[in-house]
C-alpha cells in the first residue's frame, strides 16, 4: 500500500514540472511523427478522428491538458497507448511541440 502512495505522491509531483527551457520542440515534432502519427493527427495529418484512442488531435491535447499532465500521461502510457520507453528528455521534447501548437 505504501508503494501505491509514493507512486501517486511521484506522479502528482510529475505535475507540477514545468516543461524545461532546455526542451526541443524540433526533436518532439520528429518524434511525433515517428511514433504518434501512426494514431494521432500532426499538423491536420494523420489517421481520421474514427480510431478509438485519444485524444485524436495533438491540438485538442495542446488545448486540454497541462504540461505535468502530459508529463504523466507520457512516463506511464495507458490504455491503447504502447509503452514506448521515452526518455526524460524526449517526454520534455514532446510536451514542447505539443505546448507549441496551443
Amino acid at each position: 500500500m505504501e508503494r501505491i502512495s509514493l507512486f501517486g505522491a511521484a506522479l502528482a509531483a510529475m505535475c507540477l514540472l514545468p516543461v524545461p527551457a532546455s526542451a526541443d520542440a524540433a526533436n518532439g515534432e520528429r518524434l511525433a511523427r515517428q511514433w504518434c502519427a501512426n494514431c494521432h493527427v500532426i499538423d491536420g495529418s494523420g489517421p481520421s478522428a474514427r480510431l478509438p484512442q485519444g485524444p485524436p488531435s495533438f491540438r485538442v491535447a495542446a488545448g486540454h491538458l497541462n504540461p505535468g499532465e502530459l508529463r504523466a500521461f507520457l512516463s506511464h502510457p495507458h490504455g491503447a497507448m504502447p509503452d514506448l520507453a521515452l526518455s526524460r528528455s524526449e517526454i520534455d521534447d514532446l510536451i514542447a511541440y505539443i505546448e507549441g501548437l496551443h
